[in-house]
């Protein structure tokens, strides 16, 4: 496991710190783990919702196949 040194400012000290206090982890460190995993789990679901958006993506694939076939 590597360390990483991430300066912040007093807001999102006390954001980490308020977490620690509230008992979502036990330090700032796994405060910033659980971030991290969170944030990588959110831009899972843009992309997913993302990709729904995609016209291509929606219907039949047996429909959408026939149609670069041509």
């Amino acid at each position: 496991m590597s360390t990483l040194s991430v300066p912040l400012n007093k807001d999102l000290e006390e954001i980490v710190n308020s977490f620690v206090k509230k008992g979502y982890a036990p330090n700032k460190a796994e405060v910033m783990r659980k971030a991290l995993i969170f944030l990588a789990e959110e831009e899972a679901v843009q992309d997913v919702l993302r990709a729904e958006r995609e016209p291509i993506l929606r219907g039949d694939l047996r429909e959408i196949m026939k149609k670069f076939k041509r």
